[in-house]
């Protein structure tokens, strides 16, 4: 069995097949990728909370913007922004981005300078992008089959968050974090590119099938 450079870590105390007793740290490769997905949803959160504010600004002086991403009736950015699932929590949705890519742009840049975190440190790492994931999932749902439109600008912090989803997972269940048979664990570490090509393949199939319609230049 061969592992990727994303795969291998700095460990203190860890034993490859058993849990870590001592602090972790991750891969250059596992780091650029949370700095890099970080970057992408924080890129995205940004352009969505401007073009938000514009939105907001032109509606006190009675005019209407349309965000550069709004090209056509299916993707339309400016739909999302005014949906009520873009305030899931009582404020946009980008702000929360902002401060969760942030964070994750900094444990990232925290490993690239040879930072080793302990188990509940990764655990709660875990539990954050488990929500992460969970929420995407469900504005996925929303936009597709409630609201009917795509935001470009959403789709980017979508991969970047399931992405980042999962090569911490696979980083938590190497170092036994996450409990997991010998044989899953071998699997998960042997195809980690795997579940995040699948995931994000599912979601453009989705996308695809949904749409057909307008993408072949039919009608509805």
């Amino acid at each position: 069995m061969t592992t990727s450079a994303l795969d291998r870590s700095d460990t203190d105390g860890v034993e490859r097949d058993g849990p870590a007793s001592g602090a972790v740290g991750g891969s250059r490769a596992f780091a650029l990728m949370l700095v890099i997905t970080g970057a992408m949803g924080l890129l995205a959160s940004w352009v969505i909370t401007l073009d938000k504010f514009k939105i907001l600004e032109a509606k006190v002086d009675g005019r209407t913007f349309t965000p550069g991403c709004s090209l056509n009736p299916i993707v339309s950015c400016g739909n999302i922004m005014e949906s009520a699932q873009a305030k899931a929590f009582g404020f946009p949705n980008p702000m929360l981005g902002l401060v969760c890519y942030g964070a994750i742009i900094a444990i990232g840049l925290g490993l690239l300078s040879g930072a080793r975190y302990r188990r509940w440190y990764w655990l709660g790492m875990e539990a954050g992008c488990l929500f992460g994931v969970g929420f995407v999932s469900w504005l996925q749902y929303e936009s597709l089959y409630v609201i009917g439109s795509l935001c470009l600008w959403c789709c980017l912090a979508w991969v970047a968050t399931i992405v980042m989803f999962w090569y911490v997972t696979v980083q938590n269940v190497r170092h036994g974090f996450i409990p997991a048979p010998a044989g899953l664990k071998r699997m998960l570490l042997e195809f980690h590119w795997v579940l995040p090509v699948l995931h994000v393949g599912i979601i453009g199939m989705l996308i695809l099938t949904k749409w057909w319609w307008f993408w072949t230049g039919g009608t509805a």
